[in-house]
């Protein structure tokens, strides 16, 4: 619970029963030792709190079985089955892999597992049991890769259940979770709820703790739904009266770090040595920058445009006139690979001015760290260009004046905190790509003036979009081999698999390899997935970008302000399992350069709804539209899946899907706002 001192919030821990109070460590849990503990702090959770509010990623549901001759590719479907072969295991390049034939009597199927050799101890021929999973089809064969499979009995169990899934890392199951918040039921069903009651009844919300209850064991769809709507509104709830605070401060804030003559004279002649011609949103953000510069007030800005509509130019400007005007700046983003390509280009836009550009980023020796802070801390870099290091204690400036964060939502509001308060009251300028509709970007950004980029350069071509099912995949394997001929590179995202966060890998790897030997071996494919280091995704990002991969099967890692100008093509697999708005921001990684770009988005669910959604997308390039499309479209029911990536940094809410719980988060936050500023609980 908050309580509100003065402009700070401090928390309040309650008592909820004599046993466990919320602030205590999980080793008090009946079931976890030190082991177990020290394996959950790799997942952020250490105390009783972080375990409850460790939200499942998705769940699973269980159907009833259909014969397999009416099962499609991108079903995911129960089948039962009979096995009718022996139990094949054998070596693959990178895993085991272990299958077997089973039919029906209506079709046969084959089922393949990876690095589960021990299954052939366990299933034998002439043996049935239902297996569930998700079809896929080669060539004239139904597959079914790493299916579950149950007992008949078993299954009809599962049948009336819905299963948490979360995240995991190496020494914590899925079923450990579940069961440490099973120990702690009694602590969650004590939570008082910081709303009062009629104001949960007249709004028709759920109690918190029942909600927190229900996402963790849901009793049904609907339950679920209404418990994940209350979450969503506890974290929007949350996230505005922090933005109001904020908003607070800057209003007190005086403008320390005037721009002078002299600075915007030098930005005429960077626009001016440009090798493009600014659009009139970009001049037109550069104009409200300077206004606010040279203001008696801090600058508190969102620069806010489609992919590819030319942000950091406008950063650039506004970077070199707080340089000229005898102030550092720095500029932060979400990626190592982005922070370098920043780095170069920005250390290129401004090498006539003698300004000293630093990179900073994780993977940088101790050596290279400290001769950076070394020159921040006495002034002799003007500008600094890095990831989340960038405000960690060890950075200090000695006259920080603007603070430009990239893709903001990917940080949190804590980190722009961190980042604001590096220096003595520095201006905030935030740049973001993120299609969201004006009406919810307003109450989202209350506490910043906005300005919208809303053309692309006269250089840039259209991107041409198509969406297919999956017999198009042969037509799109020869499209890949033209464009790789014609020189240019490609990139083909996978989604995530539901399963398990570590399949996530299996299936980008398992990809490459079908697609090495479709497409032949002339081409040079590479893979990337959220599961490497940093150093191993920088290092294949540098060498796509070097042109030594043609082409680079990813999951959604990519998703964030990759710029490569020679990448003309973009394949989306399974585009259905993505937000419209997420898809948006896929695409805008082709489309970069002055070469036609296409993206081919592959539909693997054949439902006309799927198909509406979809040929938004077929139909227009504009973020802004596809957004308020993507927001009539989401419906309520839609909870298993399509969810914008990383948006906003929430763990539960969806500006899409919650976008009625976000509306009334800000009705409460105005309505009720000074008599629950001291009582949410987080």
């Amino acid at each position: 619970m908050f309580v509100r001192a003065g402009n700070q919030y401090i928390t309040i821990l309650f008592l909820w029963n004599n046993e466990m109070r919320l602030n205590d460590n999980i080793i008090n849990i009946k079931g976890i030792g030190e082991k177990t503990a020290e394996a959950y702090t790799r997942l952020g959770i250490e105390t009783v709190r972080d375990l409850i509010t460790y939200y499942p990623r998705t769940y699973k549901t269980y159907t009833n079985p259909v014969p397999v001759r009416q099962v499609s590719e991108g079903d995911r479907v129960a089948v039962f089955c009979q096995i009718v072969t022996y139990i094949e295991s054998r070596r693959g390049k990178r895993y085991e892999i272990t299958s077997l034939s089973a039919s029906d009597g209506s079709g046969s199927i084959r089922m393949v597992w990876f690095n589960k050799g021990f299954l052939k101890s366990q299933l034998h021929k002439g043996e049935s049991y239902v297996f569930y999973g998700t079809i896929k089809i080669k060539g004239s064969l139904r597959v079914m890769e790493m299916p579950e499979f149950f007992t008949q009995f078993n299954y009809q169990k599962m049948l009336s259940t819905m299963q948490p899934i979360y995240s995991l890392k190496s020494g914590i199951s899925n079923n450990s979770i579940t069961r440490a918040i099973n120990n702690v039921k009694e602590v969650i069903s004590g939570l008082p709820d910081y709303l009062p009651e009629d104001i949960i009844k007249e709004r028709g919300l759920m109690s918190r703790s029942k909600a927190l209850l229900e996402v963790h064991f849901p009793k049904d769809e609907d339950s679920l739904r209404e418990a994940l709507k209350r979450i969503a509104f506890d974290e929007f709830l949350e996230f505005l009266i922090r933005i109001r605070m904020l908003k607070e401060k800057n209003v007190q804030e005086v403008n320390k770090h005037l721009i002078t003559n002299e600075a915007i004279i030098k930005k005429d002649a960077f626009v001016a040595g440009l090798a493009f011609d600014l659009t009139e949103g970009q001049k037109n953000a550069i104009q409200d920058i300077i206004n606010d510069m040279s203001s008696d007030h801090l600058m508190n800005r969102l620069i806010q445009g489609d992919v590819g509509c030319g942000k950091t130019v406008v950063a650039v400007a506004a970077l070199l006139m707080n340089c000229i005007s005898g102030y550092q700046g720095a500029l932060m983003v979400p990626t190592e690979v982005l922070a370098r390509q920043h780095f170069n280009d920005v250390s290129n836009m401004l090498k006539p001015y003698k300004l000293v550009v630093r990179l900073l980023t994780g993977s940088m020796t101790a050596k290279e760290k400290r001769n950076v802070y070394e020159e921040l801390k006495s002034g002799v870099a003007d500008i600094v260009i890095g990831t989340h290091a960038i405000i960690q204690d060890s950075t200090e400036f000695k006259n920080l004046g603007l603070v430009v964060t990239d893709e903001q939502h990917r940080f949190g509001v804590k980190q722009r905190e961190k980042l604001s308060e590096k220096g003595d009251s520095p201006h905030v300028m935030i740049m973001s790509a993120t299609p969201i509709p004006r009406t919810l970007a307003i109450i989202l950004y209350a506490d910043m003036d906005i300005s919208i980029i809303k053309e692309l350069p006269s250089n840039r071509k259209e991107i041409l979009n198509c969406v297919v099912g999956t017999e198009y995949r042969p037509a799109a394997d020869a499209f890949i081999r033209k464009q790789v001929r014609e020189g240019h590179q490609v990139y083909i995202i996978c989604p995530m698999v539901e399963e398990s966060e570590q399949l996530d890998a299996e299936n980008v790897i398992n990809y490459t390899d079908e697609l090495s030997q479709r497409i032949g071996q002339n081409i040079r494919i590479d893979y990337l997935h959220g599961k490497m280091k940093e150093n191993q995704k920088a290092e294949i990002m540098t060498r796509f970008l070097d042109r030594e991969i043609d082409v680079l099967v990813s999951t959604t890692v990519i998703e964030v302000g990759i710029n490569n100008p020679n990448a003309t093509l973009m394949i989306i697999e399974n585009a259905e399992r993505f937000g419209l708005a997420q898809l948006h921001q896929l695409r805008g990684r082709v489309g970069r350069g002055d070469a036609q770009s296409y993206c081919v988005f592959i539909n693997t669910k054949k439902t006309q709804e799927s198909m509406n959604r979809l040929n938004v997308l077929n139909d227009s390039n504009d973020g802004f539209y596809i957004a308020s499309e993507d927001l009539k479209l989401r419906g309520p029911g839609d909870f298993f899946g399509i969810r914008q990536s990383g948006m906003m940094d929430f763990a539960v809410a969806d500006i899409y899907k919650h976008a009625d719980m976000l509306r009334l988060a800000q009705d409460i936050s105005l309505e009720y706002g000074e008599e629950l500023a001291g009582k949410i609980v987080l």
